[in-house]
């Protein structure tokens, strides 16, 4: 499986970016999807997840401002992020649940996309 992540770049605070992840395999469609990110000297933390027909969830910080979301055939998982803040920088990870639901470890997920940067300035 490889995924591929886009739509990262360089915004202002406030403003809005939205990042996809594309999969090369229909079996993805049958798993969670999660985001994770990795600011500079920070280890990698869960930002967003979505199970097969199981729902959202959000990490604290980002929770009323980020929105994840797929496609209907699953292969796809969208970031959109909002009022987006100097602290959401960071590198931005993709990843395929080892299960149908989403989890918040980065043991729980099995591929990982490349990472697209995201960087906002104040």
């Amino acid at each position: 499986v490889q995924l591929q992540a886009s739509g990262g770049g360089l915004v202002q605070a406030g403003a809005s970016l939205r990042l996809s992840c594309a999969t090369s395999r229909r079996t993805s469609s049958n798993n969670g999807m999660g985001w994770f990110r990795q600011a500079p000297g920070k280890e990698r933390e869960f930002v967003a997840g979505i199970g097969y027909r199981t729902g959202t969830g959000y990490a604290d910080s980002v929770k009323g401002r980020f929105t994840i979301s797929r496609d209907n055939a699953g292969n796809t998982v969208y970031l959109q992020m909002d009022n987006m803040k100097p602290e959401d920088t960071a590198v931005y990870y993709c990843a395929v649940s080892r299960y149908s639901t989403y989890g918040r470890r980065s043991a729980d997920y099995q591929y990982w996309g490349q990472g697209t940067q995201v960087t906002v300035s104040s």
